[in-house]
């Protein structure tokens, strides 16, 4: 009764959504190569086994890191806002979800339709596409498509921290900046003049708001284009 009693309180202490949590801050500090079923175990001070009763390998380990990204996204009410602001106000929340945790942003992409969370972000991301008049099959790609894109901006934005060595980090910068400024400013005058730009954004606010700006402009535009024969325009 003693051993029955011990790991069903293992079990309540490492729930699903624990876990999947320690699998995030793992990730964060040391990258998502790090995180195995094994680790997170020794972490906890348990088995393997402990957490295999919720996770039986690392790939669904993965659904549940993903899940609990998109759990974090804190959507707006659908409001009477013209599409545009409301679709950009929903890619403002899965941004503000996604950016803490670039080590694990990726995993977003492949995992939308995966889970109840998932699965909400991606409903509403379709409903304000078909508000603007795509057809089903166009709003699906453009949908995809954006989650890639902010996605991308996460993993790729200029200059992003890598641990906690604030030291470390701004020697990596300046050694970028100066290797990007040293190059010939012939050949490559626009590198020469943006290296400091290229090797850390001035702004990382700015930065993910021209991002956003960029994305719903572009779909703006396919929208009011009727030489694209691709939307689907309401009656």
């Amino acid at each position: 009764m003693k051993n029955s009693r011990t790991d069903r309180r293992t079990r309540e202490r490492l729930s699903r959504e624990a876990i999947a949590a320690s699998a995030v801050a793992l990730a964060d500090a040391e990258g998502l190569e790090a995180v195995t079923i094994r680790r997170l175990a020794q972490d906890h001070h348990v088995t393997p086994m402990a957490l295999y009763w919720h996770y039986k390998d690392k790939d669904q380990l993965l659904d549940g890191v993903a899940e609990r990204l998109f759990g974090d996204v804190d959507l707006p009410p659908v409001g009477s806002e013209p599409w545009p602001r409301q679709l950009r106000a929903a890619l403002e929340a899965v941004l503000a979800a996604l950016r803490p945790h670039p080590a694990v942003a990726g995993l977003a992409t492949s995992r939308i339709l995966s889970s109840e969370a998932g699965l909400i972000v991606a409903e509403r991301t379709l409903s304000h596409l078909r508000q603007a008049g795509f057809s089903p099959e166009t709003a699906a790609e453009i949908g995809g498509y954006l989650l890639s894109a902010v996605v991308t901006l996460v993993t790729s934005e200029p200059g992003r921290r890598h641990g906690d060595d604030d030291e470390a980090h701004e020697d990596a910068i300046r050694v970028k900046a100066a290797s990007l400024g040293a190059l010939s400013p012939r050949r490559y005058p626009n590198i020469v003049a943006s290296a400091g730009s290229l090797a850390a954004c001035a702004s990382p606010d700015a930065y993910y708001s021209l991002g956003l700006d960029m994305l719903i402009t572009g779909i703006r535009g396919i929208a009011t284009e009727p030489a694209k024969g691709k939307p689907e325009r309401a009656s």
